[in-house]
């Protein structure tokens, strides 16, 4: 309601007055901003992921773990040779055989991790499970889980994203590229809702089918 100056700024509470007489006060909602340093490009693009992953989670995908618990594991068995290697109750000259082993297993766990995201992850940022056929039409998206991969180039302004068929040969898919400036100021705060409506666009056109490359002109070049 109006005040006898006029409409209330948007700063002052929101008063309204229930069946009883009494007055119930509501506080606006504040939008807390980000910012960031726009020199430090790993946080910018740390940030515009997480955003990204945000925005495809909350609304239409469920994230897939288990390339993630794989890695984790390997991890975790990892460590677990160190310890042993670290902690052995055993004095020195004696333990020289289990402190040889458990160096080896240590680094051949840590080379297949490093394989996993070299060459299976790579510019990957989510992995997620195939859409349920109550939630959407598309049955590719009904079979097929999403790889969501982004890239920033050092140096660059452009940050890119890329949606396609997670495990599908060949896979089409829908790729967008934004200046960081669309969503970053001069002071560095984040337009995170910005970035979401941008990508929330992106996917429906991942699932109306609007590919950029058609799965059939990807067979020709074969």
């Amino acid at each position: 309601k109006d005040t006898a100056g006029g409409k209330p700024s948007p700063d002052e509470d929101t008063k309204e007055t229930t069946k009883d007489g009494e007055e119930e006060v509501f506080e606006a909602d504040e939008l807390e901003l980000l910012q960031v340093d726009l020199g430090d490009m790993v946080k910018l693009k740390q940030i515009l992921d997480e955003a990204v992953a945000a925005a495809l989670l909350d609304k239409f995908l469920e994230e897939d773990y288990r390339l993630d618990n794989i890695k984790l594991s390997i991890m975790v068995s990892a460590c677990l040779f160190a310890m042993v290697a670290q902690f052995a109750p055993l004095p020195f000259p004696e333990s020289r055989p289990i402190l040889g082993a458990c160096c080896c297993c240590y680094f051949i766990l840590s080379g297949i991790l490093q394989l996993i995201t070299t060459f299976i992850d790579k510019d990957s940022i989510l992995l997620t499970k195939p859409v349920p056929s109550t939630k959407t039409s598309n049955t590719t998206l009904q079979k097929y889980g999403v790889r969501v991969r982004s890239q920033f180039p050092r140096f660059s302004e452009f940050y890119t994203i890329i949606l396609e068929f997670q495990g599908m040969e060949n896979s089409p898919n829908v790729e967008q590229r934004w200046s960081v400036g669309q969503f970053f100021d001069k002071e560095g705060m984040f337009d995170e809702i910005g970035l979401q409506q941008e990508i929330e666009a992106l996917f429906l056109r991942l699932e109306s089918g609007k590919y950029d490359n058609k799965l059939t002109s990807s067979k020709k070049h074969d």
